[in-house]
């Protein structure tokens, strides 16, 4: 399940710029980073390296003189430095892709100039759409501008829990332009800062938080705050059209790049599981740790290839990702959280301090934890799938043509990133889906790829006759438990056809060496753990691939190796 490049990517070219983390001696180490954690603050010389690498250039499309061209390869750089420091992810850059997808998406000609010039320049733009009375209900967001006499706008309203609101040199504001309810209700606004008369913006205190302690989370309050005409990003009333085009793409990164903090955790537990001696021998030695280590190994695998394939459908099949991004934001937040704490039985109490050695892993658990619900909670994620489900069920599953090759071919070109083609309405197929379909066919036979494909296919079908009986109720803000189970389950298979077509299109790929089947099956079985009913592998089967993934997990920590499906190299 492992692809392999052989020339330097940009992930390669940050990780060399920063260094080895794990080395005291590196000024922008773990050392450094926890250091920052400790005063809660953002890590300044890793922001000063990250100005020298022009980070945010990569949230720059290529015609606007950055270097965003694949969105999978910004997902690569982004977990790069997820892997190092959650907070420099999310405070340095991140927040700012958030904002200026819905310039890339809606913006015209001199938005797009403005806002690339600030990025190129090292600034920041922030996005403005919280509002802790509403959360993730941005449609019943309050914060208001309306039209002013002789022309443009005014702002009235509070936004908090901002991140970067403070230092950000522009703001890309949601706001209602409209009373009536409705999906025209809200715009947006592209403001800069810069010029705003004095009175009419006061930022708020900064909110402290337990996870992402060095981030800037602040917020505002506008009194009667004059915007030009020129600051209506997009069509007056298009604002969540916007927003929901603009979270595709947020939704399918955010998944991708939590990878890289649990590439550290992992690589914390092994190097603490190979030292830490007890009863006469290491922690290693021992059943239960060798099996959480090689478990963990495993949903890693799962969620790099899943949250990989959806954020290749953006370029792929981008008429596709509205269900493919909330899904895989649903699943794989839900799986990083349970294999951290999974994790946290290996290291014990070293789990909790926070210095020393493995000090880091205590910093990447809590910060991912945000993580996984900002900008979209798991629960938002199943809502935005659920009204699909009977369509799809009807209209594709076990009909639909499968997904092309290019999805699942992790090393191959992708076509031009078009926004235009990101759909906000509702996918009318489901070819990850029916990639599982036509997979279960080809794999079809005894073994345990086999049995493991047939029961994935054999579980869409069950699901299939449910979502067409699901109560108009159920496909709403209202749905039912049971609803929310069923897309629970829907998104585990999913997972499962995206571990599938990585693998099958992967073993004709040009370096089929790096084709394993002990890690498919090893990811295949974690995800049927996470279905009712009985387990496909048996006892000994799976004892013997988890044995297997122990051995390459410690391989991979030996040789200084990513334990996702690149295994590239990294510093130390």
């Amino acid at each position: 399940m492992t692809t392999a490049t052989a020339t330097a990517t940009p992930a390669d070219l940050l990780d060399t710029a920063l260094g080895d983390p794990w080395d005291a001696a590196n000024p922008v180490g773990f050392t450094g980073i926890l250091a920052a954690d400790e005063q809660q603050e953002m890590f300044a010389e890793g922001e000063r390296r990250l100005d020298a690498f022009r980070l945010n250039a990569e949230f720059v499309p290529a015609r606007h003189g950055g270097r965003l061209t694949r969105v999978d390869r910004l997902a690569a750089v982004l977990r790069t430095l997820w892997r190092r420091d959650p907070c420099l992810g999310l405070g340095y850059g991140f927040s700012s892709f958030i904002a200026s997808v819905n310039l890339w998406s809606a913006g015209d000609a001199e938005q797009q100039r403005t806002a690339a010039g600030l990025l190129l320049d090292n600034r920041k733009i922030a996005s403005v759409y919280h509002e802790l009375a509403h959360g993730n209900d941005f449609a019943h967001a309050e914060f208001s501008a309306r039209p002013a006499e002789g022309g443009g706008w005014v702002l009235n309203g509070t936004k908090e829990v901002v991140t970067n609101f403070r230092r950000a040199d522009a703001l890309v504001v949601f706001a209602r332009t409209d009373d009536a309810r409705g999906s025209r209700s809200h715009s947006q606004f592209f403001v800069r800062k810069e010029g705003l008369p004095e009175g009419s913006l006061t930022h708020l205190e900064r909110f402290p938080s337990s996870g992402m302690r060095g981030v800037q989370l602040g917020g505002g309050r506008f009194t009667d705050c004059p915007v030009p005409a020129d600051a209506l990003l997009g069509a007056p009333g298009r604002g969540i059209e916007t927003a929901l085009k603009s979270f595709q793409l947020t939704r399918s990164v955010i998944p991708s790049m939590c990878v890289g903090p649990l590439d550290t955790a992992l690589r914390a537990a092994v190097s603490f599981a190979l030292e830490r001696r007890l009863y006469g021998g290491t922690a290693a030695d021992l059943p239960y740790v060798r099996t959480v280590l090689a478990r963990a190994f495993a949903d890693l695998l799962a969620v790099d290839a899943f949250t990989t394939v959806v954020v290749r459908a953006l370029q792929v099949l981008p008429e596709e990702t509205a269900v493919l991004a909330s899904a895989s934001k649903y699943l794989a937040s839900r799986m990083l959280l349970d294999t951290l704490e999974e994790l946290r039985t290996v290291l014990g109490a070293q789990s909790y301090l926070r210095e020393g050695p493995y000090g880091i892993f205590q910093k990447m658990a809590r910060d991912v934890a945000p993580a996984t619900f900002g900008h979209a909670s798991r629960s938002a994620c199943l809502v935005t799938v659920l009204p699909q489900l009977p369509r799809l069920a009807r209209r594709s599953w076990f009909t639909s043509p499968a997904a092309p090759a290019a999805l699942f071919d992790l090393d191959g070109d992708l076509p031009e990133l078009d926004l235009d083609r990101l759909a906000a309405g509702s996918p009318r197929s489901d070819g990850l889906a029916a990639t599982l379909v036509a997979l279960a066919e080809e794999c079809r036979g005894p073994g345990p790829v086999g049995r493991l494909a047939a029961r994935f296919r054999d579980e869409l079908a069950v699901l299939r006759e449910e979502c067409l009986a699901l109560a108009p109720r159920d496909i709403t803000i209202d749905a039912s438990p049971h609803a929310h189970a069923v897309a629970g389950r829907y998104t585990v298979v999913l997972a499962a056809a995206a571990v599938l077509g990585v693998w099958w299109h992967g073993r004709r790929g040009p370096r089929p060496e790096l084709h394993d089947d002990a890690a498919l099956v090893a990811a295949l079985d974690r995800l049927d753990r996470r279905l009712p009913g009985r387990a496909v592998l048996t006892p000994a089967e799976r004892a013997d691939v988890e044995r297997q993934l122990f051995d390459q997990a410690v391989a991979r920590f030996g040789q200084r190796r990513l334990f996702d499906l690149t295994a590239r190299h990294v510093p130390g």
